[in-house]
């Protein structure tokens, strides 16, 4: 049974910085697609980043270019997400996915597997 674990969330002011941990357990992350979403409140689930375990090849939405990076660390199974310079419209529960089928995607449909998520909150 695969698990996602997330932590690092946290409340800090604009412009510093955060990084969050997604911890997997049950299977090795290699060979997947491991992805960070984030869900504001009234606001639909949208795609932050992603990476391919092999080959490490990222991907990262727009809004979060330039300031959002993503490392993984083999021997602990763990992906990281680096937030710097962080907008009060970052906001958000931070959740991140995992798929070992098919190609990466922004789609949150394309991830089977979940963590619960942590809460990111960025005052003015």
């Amino acid at each position: 049974q695969v698990q996602l674990v997330e932590s690092g969330g946290g409340l800090v002011q604009a412009g510093d910085s955060l990084r969050l941990s997604c911890a997997a357990s049950g299977r090795t992350l290699s060979g997947s697609t491991v992805a960070w979403f984030r869900q504001a409140p009234g606001k639909e689930r949208e795609f932050v980043a992603h990476i391919r375990w092999s080959g490490s090849s990222t991907y990262f939405a727009d809004s979060v270019k330039g300031r959002f990076t993503i490392s993984r660390d083999n021997a602990k199974n763990t992906m990281y997400l680096q937030m710097n310079r962080l907008k009060p419209e970052d906001t958000a529960v931070y959740y991140c996915a995992a798929t070992w089928v098919g190609v990466p995607t922004l789609i949150s449909g394309g991830y089977a597997y979940w963590g619960q998520g942590t809460q990111v909150t960025v005052s003015s």
